[in-house]
């Protein structure tokens, strides 16, 4: 443990005299970042073997329709995403000022919000499987493996929208430790159950989905627990300081007003996110079975980089929500852009590596030579689009955390629908085919991150920030 620290310290001091962040600063901001980082690898990794499973045990098709049935998966995340947004704005704030008995109040209300969410979206999926997936594709084969997989994968919706409702509960107080081992305990278990029954029981893209289901309701039974205030003994994690109790009031309507106004933008932020899949695949789809698998995998290798996200995102939201609770504006500014700059290192950094070895990370999806050809550079590409979601998390998380979701919500429109999709509709039309494609990648990060981090320097949120601080309610 001592060398660890060791390592830590001279790393602060090296990033403190390049004029990145201060050791004072990076110390708290990695405590928060480190754990959310190692939980989004966990889950987005769940995804990503299943898919090289299924390309390995039913091939390209499989894969194509797995492509399919993880556009609709996504808008489920991000609806989670944009719902938690709202809850660890006004946690961090009501936590950093002491409202703890309001800060939990905001918890059990998100909770009430997810479940009329998630239950009509989990009937939907498993009813209306088929003509959804054919939306997106022609191939009836690739059509088939994409019904399976929303079928069966229809009971984790309710499950994943609770889960991200408690892991921005406990990243909201300053606890990433239990979600981390509660999500990545999750997410080891998702990718046993998935080999054993797509290898070991021959369900292919029918056992990726059941495996998912399973683990997903795993997670949610462990976070519940430390959510309810329950300890969880000697295994480092912590119990919610901030219950969901039965006593006392379950709706506080001025509450659940700040909940849904904060909320409301960022859902639509996250879903323009995860809408965009839907006509890019589209798209993909139109050149064949092969270029849509070389789209996912592309896709899947940028979310693995963006688990940096994860923890980058969160640990500013956190950060700037906690000092702007306790009134330290300019200290919450002070974290806000050293956590960007951060950000964009470690990405550059992640990026460069998978850039070097796009070609044989493609070869771990798909066996073909001019197959891995493709992939390869839609891994590489991906990579280096990988960078704007760094800058565009680091600073919507910053904007987060003071409450200020309306603009970042503009700014990730017209990046995907202004920008990233007629670059990709232009492939259709024009001598630039598949490039249409790589220059979406680029633009649909890019774009948005831009926008953001220019609203971060502007300063607007420290004034938006002021209406939802626990000292607006006693003003």
């Amino acid at each position: 443990m001592s060398d660890w620290a060791a390592v830590v310290d001279r790393v602060a001091t090296l990033l403190e005299r390049l004029g990145i962040i201060s050791a004072e600063r990076f110390r708290p901001t990695m405590d928060l970042a480190w754990p959310r980082i190692v939980t989004g690898f966990a889950i987005m990794s769940k995804q990503t073997a299943d898919l090289a499973m299924v390309g390995i045990a039913v091939g390209t098709l499989g894969t194509a329709g797995m492509a399919f049935a993880f556009a609709y998966w996504q808008i489920v995340v991000m609806l989670g995403l944009g719902l938690a947004g709202g809850t660890v704005s006004l946690v961090s704030q009501n936590y950093g000022g002491e409202a703890t008995e309001r800060a939990s109040l905001v918890v059990k209300q998100s909770v009430l919000l997810a479940v009329a969410v998630g239950i009509p979206l989990a009937v939907g999926f498993f009813a209306l499987a088929e003509p959804l997936i054919s939306l997106l594709g022609s191939d009836p084969t690739a059509i088939d493996y994409g019904t399976t997989y929303l079928v069966f994968v229809a009971p984790a919706v309710l499950f994943e929208l609770l889960n991200l409702i408690a892991s921005r509960t406990y990243t909201g107080v300053g606890d990433t430790f239990t979600e981390m081992v509660a999500r990545a305990g999750g997410a080891a278990l998702n990718i046993v159950l998935s080999g054993v029954l797509i290898f070991g029981f021959g369900l292919g893209v029918a056992g990726a989905a059941i495996g998912t289901s399973l683990s997903t309701g795993f997670v949610t039974v462990v976070l519940a627990w430390g959510m309810v205030g329950r300890s969880y003994g000697q295994l480092g994690m912590e119990p919610s300081p901030v219950p969901i109790t039965r006593a006392g009031t379950w709706l506080e309507p001025s509450l659940a007003r700040q909940l849904l106004e904060i909320s409301a933008p960022e859902i639509g932020r996250r879903l323009a996110e995860g809408m965009v899949v839907f006509p890019l695949v589209w798209i993909a789809a139109s050149f064949g079975p092969v270029i849509v698998t070389a789209v996912e995998v592309g896709r899947r290798i940028r979310g693995l980089i963006n688990s940096i996200n994860w923890g980058m995102s969160m640990a500013s939201s956190s950060l700037v929500g906690q000092h702007l609770g306790a009134g330290e504006e300019g200290e919450a500014g002070a974290y806000g852009a050293a956590i960007v700059r951060l950000s964009v290192v470690i990405y550059v950094a992640a990026a460069a590596v998978v850039v070097v070895f796009a070609e044989p990370i493609a070869g771990l999806f798909v066996t073909d030579p001019g197959e891995v050809s493709q992939a390869a550079v839609f891994v590489a590409v991906g990579a280096i689009s990988a960078v704007g979601f760094g800058i565009d998390g680091a600073a919507a998380g910053a904007l987060l955390g003071a409450g200020d979701t309306r603009l970042p919500f503009a700014a990730s429109l017209i990046g995907r629908y202004v920008f990233a999709l007629p670059a990709a509709a232009l492939g259709l039309v024009t001598p630039l085919g598949i490039g249409g494609l790589y220059l979406a990648f680029l633009l649909e990060t890019y774009v948005p991150g831009g926008i953001n981090y220019w609203l971060f320097r502007r300063g607007r949120w420290k004034a938006v920030s002021r209406k939802y601080r626990p000292s607006a309610e006693s003003g």
